[in-house]
């Protein structure tokens, strides 16, 4: 994929920059801009893991929330209208089902960890509670959302950082990002996810630049001494600026942000196993992230796409909605676990599959399932964790927890431990608090950890 495709894809512009004087103020004033990504990756460069212990993680986001019930929670003994319009079909696990929909994941179930029983009773139609691995991170509606509380990336922004210099600890990959990614609540625009759009954006060699010019530091201060005549000194951005911009020019040297978004350096057999739909392609380019150091990356294939409420509405009901997306969340999946395992990286990243919340038990008369806080399904995989499992269960009717419950806190104790973050840090709040980064009691998901 070229450039512009990428940029297509991420419903961004494509890559246009005329001159090095117009392109070099463009990178510098990102920072100050509100893509806060020179910021990010400047201010969370401190310790970088060793090679060895290039921990990582890849949370492809289902937005809008995916039905339990018509995937990985199937019930095919129930009656019609809470069974759904699906057979189910064998996994690798004995004993264990999924929707007919998801054969590729099926041939591969004993490298995933089925989640059936995770409460999202604290959850809303945002990714707020769910990001944030926080039931105290609510959405409020008030202009408060999230209490403050940072997402789970910001918080693998802020403990760990990137794995590679020069790239960024987190990154968003998504259409929409108000609706589908979470940011860095009151722990400040440094630890904010970085837009993929503003990477692809802003960090290319534009044509007619050569690195010998790049080099040439005496000019660059030259340039941040004349945009610093126009800029109010008394900014306190102002002052990190050149911080910042030098960021900026080792980003562009290294080549590295532009490497990896050269997915059309992978050869089509691969690009094809993940997909050339949304998801695919950005589940791919979050392994090339990955792969070129950035600890946390979050995908959504598009903002929305799993709210199946029924056929009167968008995204369809279950039949007619659900039905398209689940060969493309079982493509992307299977294929991102077999490219990980390939190239020896499946144990140091850390895979989750899920959304904000599960749908209700029974199909409703518009051929649909309505939100549903209740319980929803998730699978991991990776992170050198004990998989091959079903953790927890729903009862009959798959609408709430029988057995194992698993909150969101523990999913971001279980994270974090990965990542190797002290689960016993914390962060100041805007009245100078400190805040664990694990809150209600968080525990790491004990079935992980046992046999």
């Amino acid at each position: 994929m070229h450039t512009s495709h990428i940029a297509k894809l991420l419903n961004g512009p494509p890559v246009v920059r005329i001159g090095s004087r117009r392109w070099f103020l463009e990178v510098g004033a990102a920072g100050l801009a509100g893509s806060q990504l020179l910021g990010t990756a400047a201010n969370s460069m401190g310790t970088l893991p060793q090679s060895s212990d290039r921990k990582a993680v890849i949370l492809i986001w289902l937005s809008g929330g995916p039905s339990q019930l018509d995937m990985w929670d199937p019930k095919p003994d129930a009656p019609a209208e809470i069974r759904g319009p699906y057979g189910t079909i064998a996994t690798k696990l004995a004993g264990v089902r999924f929707c007919e929909h998801l054969p590729l994941q099926a041939s591969i179930a004993d490298q995933l960890s089925i989640i059936r029983s995770l409460d999202c009773s604290a959850s809303n139609h945002t990714p707020t509670t769910m990001q944030a691995g926080n039931p105290l991170a609510r959405r409020t509606d008030d202009g408060k959302d999230g209490g403050g509380y940072p997402s789970m990336g910001s918080v693998a922004a802020k403990f760990r950082g990137p794995n590679v210099q020069s790239m960024p600890p987190f990154v968003g990959l998504a259409d929409s990002w108000v609706s589908d990614v979470w940011e860095a609540g009151e722990m400040g625009r440094t630890y904010a996810p970085v837009n993929g759009r503003d990477m692809l954006g802003k960090f290319g060699m534009p044509s007619g630049l050569t690195v010998d010019r790049l080099q040439d530091r005496e000019s660059i201060r030259r340039e941040l001494s004349r945009l610093g005549n126009q800029l109010d000194q008394s900014d306190p951005s102002t002052a990190a600026f050149d911080q910042y911009a030098n960021q900026a020019h080792e980003m562009i040297l290294s080549g590295k942000v532009a490497k990896a978004f050269r997915i059309d350096d992978e050869p089509d057999s691969l690009r094809d196993a993940y997909g050339r739909s949304s998801l695919g392609e950005k589940t791919l380019l979050a392994r090339r992230l990955v792969e070129s150091g950035v600890s946390f990356v979050l995908v959504s294939g598009a903002w929305g796409y799993f709210d199946h409420h029924g056929d009167n509405v968008k995204w369809g009901g279950i039949a007619k909605g659900l039905t398209p997306l689940l060969p493309q969340i079982d493509r992307a999946l299977h294929a991102l676990i077999q490219d990980l395992t390939q190239r020896g990286l499946l144990d140091s990243t850390l895979v989750l599959m899920m959304g904000e919340f599960g749908r209700s038990p029974r199909i409703n008369a518009d051929a649909g399932r309505d939100h549903w806080t209740n319980v929803m399904s998730m699978v991991m995989a990776g992170g050198g964790l004990r998989h091959g499992q079903v953790i927890g269960s729903t009862n009959r009717q798959g609408g709430s927890i029988a057995s194992n419950p698993v909150r969101p806190q523990d999913l971001a104790a279980t994270t974090f431990r990965h990542l190797g973050i002290d689960l016993d840090a914390s962060w100041t709040n805007s009245q100078g608090r400190p805040i664990p980064i694990v809150c209600e009691g968080g525990r790491p998901i004990p079935e992980f950890y046992s046999g």
